[in-house]
């Protein structure tokens, strides 16, 4: 986490000193998903207070729901509008939105994907983002660790964010795959997979009802399902829900990612297994840096070596540990989360 921080630490210093007026001059948009999850709540505390350290003037937009590509559409057109130096964007459709992110970058605005990498990753001009791929990994080992030789029998459903497949879904699906042991086929798409231990998969869009509703969906298609992985805690907390109300939520291992302090507190009472957490506010606040940075000097953010993206970390949460897959427990996760 540190040394993410210190990566842009120069820039911090390097803006201490700039004039009032000059800091005023630079403005910048933030594009959720939608204002309700608390990760992009989170998200939006860490740019709102890295753009009052800055200077900076920043306009937050969100969809109505997740998924609600429209309205971020809408919002990229108005921050272009605006005279946005730069824009911070958590796409709900990582295809359909690449023209409108196009007009942005061609109106000279620096167009920063967080969380979710486009399709292809370089219709934005950085990506500021969690590595979803190991995410995914670390649960599908840790889960497969955790059952051991009945992993070989397990029943898995998947519980994922909408039709439309956006890549963080993606790669945290195939990444707990490649960890648990299943071949995912074709790595840029969900659902051709052959493995028989797969029991189905279901949208969610990433909230507790979506949760409880595929929950129900997926117990109805094989009730002896065992494992469930899950694009995020609010969904995790759904499948709960309904797992609890025919009297199953012993009897199913639940996985996630995120690691908010809701998740952690989830993990820590035992209805989440393992979660993989991410720094949301991190990702954020590196954004307005680089934003400001590139209003000063035109200097664009370079990723983290070796990667295609600046990689702002990740880490195994569980009270549970298993030989093999480092973790952090509750404890530190609860003093880490979502920083």
């Amino acid at each position: 986490m540190k040394k993410s921080v210190l990566a842009f630490g120069a820039l911090a210093v390097g803006v201490a000193f700039s004039a009032p007026a000059m800091a005023a001059d630079v403005s910048a948009c933030l594009i959720t998903k939608t204002d309700t999850n608390p990760f992009f709540v989170k998200m939006k505390e860490g740019a709102t207070a890295k753009a009052k350290e800055l200077g900076v003037s920043l306009k937050s937009y969100a969809g109505k729901v997740d998924g609600d590509s429209e309205s971020q559409v809408a919002a990229i057109e108005s921050c272009i509008a605006d005279g946005a130096k730069g824009i911070l964007l958590t796409a709900s459709d990582t295809k359909g939105i690449v023209s409108s992110v196009k007009k942005a970058r061609d109106a000279g605005v620096l167009v920063i994907a967080l969380d979710t990498p486009l399709e292809p990753a370089d219709a934005a001009d950085a990506t500021f983002a969690t590595d979803n791929l190991l995410a995914g990994k670390l649960i599908g080992q840790w889960a497969k660790e955790t059952l051991g030789d009945k992993a070989k029998d397990a029943k898995v459903g998947f519980l994922d964010l909408t039709p439309s497949q956006p890549t963080v879904d993606v790669l945290r699906d195939q990444g707990f795959m490649m960890g648990f042991g299943i071949d995912p086929k074709n790595p840029d798409k969900i659902g051709d997979e052959d493995d028989t231990r797969i029991v189905g998969h279901d949208v969610t869009n990433g909230n507790e009802e979506g949760g409880r509703k595929a929950m129900e969906n997926l117990l109805q298609k094989d009730p002896g399902i065992n494992v469930i992985h899950t694009i995020n805690e609010p969904a995790a907390v759904g499948a709960y829900q309904a797992l609890k109300a025919v009297g199953m939520e012993k009897n199913v291992l639940i996985v996630s990612v995120d690691g908010g302090c809701p998740g952690v507190k989830s993990v820590q009472e035992g209805v989440i297994g393992a979660t993989s957490q991410q720094y949301p506010l991190l990702m954020a606040s590196l954004g307005i840096e680089a934003i400001k940075k590139f209003a000063d000097s035109g200097e664009k953010p370079k990723p983290t070596e070796g990667k295609s993206f600046f990689d702002t970390g990740v880490s195994l949460v569980t009270d549970k540990p298993v030989s093999g897959v480092k973790s952090i427990d509750t404890k530190e996760g609860t003093d880490k989360c979502w920083g």
